[in-house]
């Protein structure tokens, strides 16, 4: 080959790598950015490993990773970095909300005003259980970008029986087209060819199927065998009606939501006779026994994290409706935070992993996510101790979000998504209502400068 053309292949290859960093949306200072130094100094850590609290310790950030952890008298901070004194506060890895509904009935603009106050509350990372995933795509890829401050967002794309379309969100999560005939909100049928459905969804961008209501366990079943084939998570409604928690557990899915699903040992047939029969709500009865004993024991053996949700059902009792049945009569009343309450305290009893969901993003709430009232009704209600509902909050949250290699500790070679406290929060977790700085992959943002506008930390560009 002469000079002159391997000349022209150099610059070809040069513009075609500088065209895709454009495309990607980098300019010289991201670039720059990948190699800052920052040293935050001082913290005692808790570090999701095994939570013994070490005093006076030093996180070296490199980028967006976690290059070095040491006490800070050894860590002697390498030239140009910046040093941030965080000197009295507990450092703790970045909190994972693994319920949140973002993208069913809400604007672009509704959706970043939430997740802009999730991560200052100290979230760097959420699952959403099903929505628009066209809206999803979007969200993740700006908050991955550090275009706008938000936690990452890592969704669903759902799957049901053909009866569960005719409810109302699942038609606004599917707006121009038609719900149950899209990708992310699939109707599925015996008929139906599950090695095109499956990829079609991962099209979406999505990394798992929810398996969500009105399947038989031989669907759910075949459904989640499928989707792992292909490389996705399952995650499901712990019933699923007319299929059995039982049998959605012995599926094999990867985790399941609404703790208090657990004790139904008689279940509609459909998710809507579920919510509309005012007799329904005796599928409630005699759940603590034997049964759920040996349910329990099995999601243990297999792995199966428990979505709990338990502030949802609180939101419920003080309504007395479901905000699932808007519209519908209430059903017979029966308090499903005490049972989602004591199934959770079985659960882990059996030692049983729990993840920390939301289900309800609270938009009344302006300034703190309602992950902070998971948090207490996991340990209050729940009975969990204060260091195991940090490890739900973190290290579970990043294994029920397949991340655990990426997040959910604070250990060298992970993202750096980190959250500092000013109270131990071993001592009780009210400690989350006293966050003062979040770091998501190697990015600061501090509480005190939180406001309902995102113009004051927006990537400059």
């Amino acid at each position: 080959m002469s000079r002159g053309k391997l000349l022209q292949q150099r610059a070809n290859a040069v513009c075609t790598f500088s065209l895709l960093l454009l495309l990607a949306g980098y300019h010289p200072s991201a670039l720059a950015q990948a190699d800052a130094l920052t040293v935050y100094q001082g913290a005692t850590l808790i570090d999701g490993v095994d939570n013994v609290p070490k005093q006076s310790m030093s996180i070296l950030v490199r980028g967006e990773r976690i290059q070095t952890i040491a006490p800070a008298s050894q860590l002697v901070p390498p030239a140009g970095s910046k040093v941030v004194d965080v000197t009295g506060l507990y450092a703790l890895p970045g909190l994972i909300n693994t319920h949140v509904h973002i993208a069913t009935d809400s604007t672009r603009e509704q959706a970043l005003s939430l997740m802009r106050r999730d991560l200052y509350s100290g979230i760097t990372a959420e699952r959403d259980m099903a929505g628009d995933t066209r809206q999803l795509a979007e969200l993740s890829r700006v908050s991955l970008l550090g275009e706008v401050a938000g936690p990452d967002v890592y969704y669903a794309a759902l799957m049901a029986g053909p009866s569960f379309f005719k409810d109302e969100r699942t038609h606004h999560a599917a707006r121009g087209a038609v719900s149950g005939e899209v990708p992310w909100m699939r109707a599925v049928t015996p008929q139906t060819d599950l090695h095109v459905a499956v990829a079609e969804a991962r099209g979406t961008g999505a990394i798992a199927i929810k398996i969500y209501a009105d399947l038989p366990a031989q669907l759910v079943a075949a459904i989640t065998k499928e989707a792992h084939r292909q490389g996705m998570l399952v995650w499901a409604h712990a019933t699923v009606y007319p299929a059995t928690a039982k049998q959605v557990v012995e599926a094999g899915v990867d985790s399941i939501s609404h703790a208090p699903m657990l004790a139904i040992m008689n279940p509609a047939k459909t998710y809507a006779e579920a919510h509309l029969h005012p007799a329904a709500e005796l599928q409630y009865a005699d759940g603590f026994g034997p049964q759920l004993a040996s349910l329990l024991r099995e999601m243990k053996r297999r792995g199966t994290i428990l979505d709990a949700t338990l502030v949802v059902f609180r939101e419920i009792k003080h309504s007395g409706t479901s905000p699932s049945a808007a519209g519908h009569p209430p059903a017979q009343a029966v308090n499903r935070l005490d049972i989602g309450e004591r199934v959770t305290h079985d659960a882990y009893e059996a030692g049983v992993a729990i993840s920390t969901g939301t289900d309800t993003e609270d938009e009344d709430n302006k300034d703190w996510s309602p992950l902070r009232d998971e948090l207490l009704l996991l340990q209050d209600g729940a009975g969990m101790r204060p260091a195991d509902v940090i490890h739900s909050a973190t290290a579970v949250g990043a294994r029920t979000l397949g991340q655990d290699k990426e997040m959910g500790t604070v250990e060298p070679g992970k993202l750096a998504n980190l959250v500092f406290v000013a109270k131990n929060p071993l001592d009780g977790v009210e400690a989350f209502s006293t966050v003062v700085l979040t770091v998501k992959r190697g990015r600061p943002f501090w509480r005190k400068d939180f406001s309902l506008s995102d113009k004051k930390d927006q990537t400059k560009k």
